[in-house]
């Protein structure tokens, strides 16, 4: 200790004793008692909002609301307890302690003891409720523990003004396979699927479909964000190994939010004895998550598509196939799909889901050109078997969907397909293949705004398939909302960037909307032949038909390709490009050279397929200076078309039969055709306004004065760059340029 310096004065001792003090005030005060209380009281005041405001349906933010008023409330109340205290007179401002008028420490006690009690207590309800709320969760059925695990999920996963996640919903991840043989991924596959498929035949649960989950994996990390982004409360993860004659399926149900378990079981198998365990599976989560099961869904979810095991093996190969194929309607794999389903009934002659897929399958493939086989064929035989599914099976929502289908791509019954999709609809109420079905055909009829809210909820149920999200962004185009189609065509990108329809319709929205070609083609680039293809009619617009014509030489001449009833044979493309580049002599005996093929194309081709057929057959005619032919075969297309209504590719038709009436320069025939086509609803897929000032197809009228009012009457938006025409008699385009 250093002299001349006591104890007393010591700065250490001071600030000590200063903190005794004060830490003496706030218990004489009844600060603490008074925080420990309201921090007891905030907790059980949450614990009390959460079970009980789902219950009147209060909204989530009700409970955030609380949470934060009781934060906020803590230093409020501390405060108060400070200046104020509680007095057999009532509330006053509290004395310091050496005041005069400060309580007696008797009365202090007494208060303090009062607050003691009161602490006391509210522990004792805290308590009692956490022991409730533990002991409900262990020795609860599966599915309240199911629900009381979910319910969090539901909240946490919805963001400020975002919907709650139903707790009854659930997304089926890709299976793993873990058989050594990986050639087995085809029955993995289908294990998945036919899970799935029960699953979704519970209208009680939010089923994700598969599109959405596949592109997941098996075991992604974040489940967590994958609930998130698909929209549910639970995830089935799953395994399949198959060996010989033995199956082993393993599936675990998980809580998104939390990453925890909530039922696991495995399933051994032979390979003979292996049907039904998908709807075992699905039953046990249907109790997992409470859901409820119709006497008509209980007994669905027992029956087995198959008993013979060589048909349960064929249709599972064909289902893979038939899924690769109805990704980017790819013709290839749906024609290999068509005869392993045939296999399959012919082991089981009464294998309805086989007679209903197949006849979808067959139904897609004749809508988009057969893929080189006779689409009149294979629409009579997608007859013939969603009848026979029917039949086997008249109250399963597959057999509806495939009725649904034939209706609509073989018959053009629009509104059968949607009585079909209704009932389909009525069965299995989340299907979102029947919604989208069902939209499809409500856009035939014109009805835009019906369409997108039916593939908007069918969106909602596969909300990663960027195929739906392009089928949006198509059907706003349609109505010539090019903006929100933009917007809808970004979004089926960002799922997929090599979605080719996407990027396709995104570059066609860019040039209908603003006539900005080279900023369409930028957003048009792939080395696909499809896209080449499209790119082929945008370098028309530009007139850079040589660069045009060496692009679409780059493209193999096969059926896939060059499908009939969509862009015409690629003989007659190059015809065309031909005649835009002033080269008759070239062009005239392509045009003739491609009558033969248009013409036995024919026989294959019904509805508005054989009406877009005729046109073609038309302009090839005036190509190769038949032009009275030609004229007819365009009336006899246009007779089809009224006789056979179609809003989707109604407009286009017409418009492509103007711009070959402009070709055979009859501009009193042209003229009104394309006044009709412009202010018909759904024109704006395949053509607009805008595109009259670029359109080398109409140049042989371009001086006409009544073209010149059509002009100004719907093309008053000129783009920055027109280019001009070659040649004053240029032909048109490709035929390919109304058919995308």
């Amino acid at each position: 200790m250093e002299a001349g310096l006591s104890p007393a004065g010591n700065p250490n001792s001071t600030v000590n004793a200063e903190k005794a003090s004060f830490l003496e005030e706030l218990k004489r005060r009844h600060v603490w008692r008074v925080a420990v209380a309201y921090v007891v009281a905030g907790w059980l005041l949450v614990q009390v909002a959460t079970q009980v405001f789902p219950f009147f349906n209060v909204p989530n933010w009700a409970v955030r609301l609380v949470v934060i008023l009781i934060v906020i409330g803590f230093p409020i109340v501390v405060m108060f307890a400070w200046i104020y205290e509680l007095t057999p007179e009532g509330i006053r401002r509290t004395a310091p302690s050496d005041s005069p008028d400060a309580r007696v420490p008797q009365t202090h006690r007494s208060v303090g003891q009062k607050l003691n009690a009161i602490i006391v207590a509210m522990l004792v309800l805290a308590i009692a409720l956490l022991g409730w709320r533990l002991y409900a969760v262990r020795h609860a059925p599966p599915s309240a523990a199911a629900a009381t695990v979910a319910a969090p999920a539901a909240s946490g996963a919805a963001g400020p003004g975002a919907p709650s996640v139903p707790a009854k919903s659930i997304a089926v991840l890709p299976f793993q396979n873990l058989s050594n043989d990986k050639d087995n991924e085809y029955f993995v596959a289908g294990m998945q699927d036919l899970i799935l498929t029960k699953l979704a035949d519970i209208g009680d649960l939010r089923v994700i479909s598969r599109t959405s989950t596949m592109q997941y994996g098996s075991h992604p990390e974040n489940l967590k964000t994958v609930g998130e982004q698909l929209g549910v409360a639970t995830i089935l993860e799953g395994s399949v190994q198959k060996q010989a004659n033995q199956v082993l399926v393993n599936v675990q149900l998980i809580n998104a939010a939390t990453d925890s378990h909530i039922w696991a079981e495995s399933y051994t198998r032979a390979l003979d004895n292996v049907f039904g365990v998908e709807g075992e599976v699905a039953g046990q989560i249907a109790t997992a998550l409470n859901a409820k099961l119709s006497p008509a869904q209980s007994t669905q979810l027992a029956a087995a598509p198959t008993t013979n095991q060589a048909a349960l093996d064929l249709f599972l190969r064909a289902e893979f196939e038939f899924s690769k194929g109805s990704l980017n309607y790819d013709p290839g794999h749906l024609r290999a799909a068509i005869p392993l389903y045939r296999q399959a009934i012919e082991q089981d002659p009464g294998f309805a889901l086989a007679y209903a897929r197949v006849s979808w399958a067959e139904s897609v493939l004749a809508w988009f050109g057969g893929g080189g086989e006779d689409v009149k064929q294979l629409q009579a035989q997608a007859s013939a078997d969603a009848g026979q599914a029917l039949k086997l099976a008249p109250d399963a929502s597959a057999s509806q969907l495939a009725l649904g289908f034939s209706d609509y791509y073989d018959r053009g019954d629009y509104a059968g397909a949607l009585k079909a999709f209704a009932a389909a609809l009525a069965l299995k109420p989340n299907d979102a293949d029947a919604l989208a079905a069902q939209g499809y055909v409500q856009r035939r009829q014109g009805r835009f705004d019906d369409s997108i809210a039916s593939l908007q909820k069918a969106f909602a149920l596969d909300p990663r398939n960027s195929e739906l999200a392009y089928e949006v962004g198509a059907t706003c185009m349609l109505d010539s909302r090019f903006p929100e189609a933009q917007d809808w065509f970004q979004r089926a990108l960002a799922i997929d960037p090599d979605n080719r329809n996407a990027k396709t319709y995104y570059a066609y929205a860019i040039a209908f909307s603003t006539g900005d070609i080279p900023r369409a083609l930028d957003a048009m680039q792939g080395d696909d032949p499809f896209l080449k293809l499209q790119r082929v009619i945008l370098l028309t617009y530009q007139r850079k038909f040589d660069t045009a014509l060496a692009l679409l030489e780059s493209v193999p001449d096969t059926p896939d390709n060059f499908p009939p009833a969509l862009n015409g044979p690629k003989v007659e493309q190059q015809a065309s490009l031909y005649r835009l580049m002033g080269d008759e002599a070239h062009a005239r005996p392509l045009f003739a050279q491609s009558l033969p093929v248009l013409r036995a194309q024919l026989k294959m081709l019904q509805g508005i397929g054989l009406a877009t057929q005729w046109e073609q057959i038309g302009y090839a005619e005036i190509g190769s200076d038949q032009t009275a032919a030609g004229l007819d075969a365009l009336a006899k297309s246009l007779k089809m078309l009224a006789d056979h209504p179609d809003q989707v590719y109604g407009p286009g038709l017409m418009m492509t039969a103007a711009q070959y009436y402009a070709q055979a320069r009859r501009p009193d025939l042209a003229v009104p055709l394309l006044a009709k086509a412009l202010a018909a609803p759904g024109i704006g897929s395949l053509y607009s306004p805008v595109l009259l000032w670029l359109d080398p197809m109409l140049d042989p009228i371009r001086h006409d004065p009544h073209f010149e009012a059509l002009l100004s009457q719907y093309a008053k938006y000129k783009p920055a760059v027109i280019y001009p025409a070659a040649s004053a008699s240029s032909a048109a385009a490709s035929a390919t340029a109304t058919a995308h």
